[in-house]
């Protein structure tokens, strides 16, 4: 890893800010299970919280940086009639 930073230091920074954090990931996962549990489609959950289809798609790509915000989550927990805890992991990450 040192001798490709060395070589290529700006695409190390690309490629850390494209990443989800781990808890990024396990809040999509948790919330694309609960909408898979529901029977929602991604387009159904991007009318009820006010998104586009392809926000959601892109939220659930593991290589695409889009990631749901407080907003989103909050809205999220009342279409899957969830509390805003129950998206977020039990103990720190």
């Amino acid at each position: 890893m040192f001798k490709m930073f060395f070589l290529f230091p700006k695409l190390h920074f690309i490629l850390n800010v494209a990443m989800k954090t781990e808890i990024d990931q396990y809040i999509i996962d948790k919330v694309l299970k609960l909408r898979k549990d529901q029977h929602l489609s991604q387009n159904d959950l991007a009318s009820f919280i006010d998104v586009s289809k392809s926000f959601i798609s892109a939220v659930e790509n593991p290589s695409c940086r889009a990631k749901y915000n407080v907003s989103h989550l909050n809205k999220i927990a009342k279409v899957l009639n969830c509390t805003f805890s129950e998206i977020f992991p039990p103990e720190p990450i």
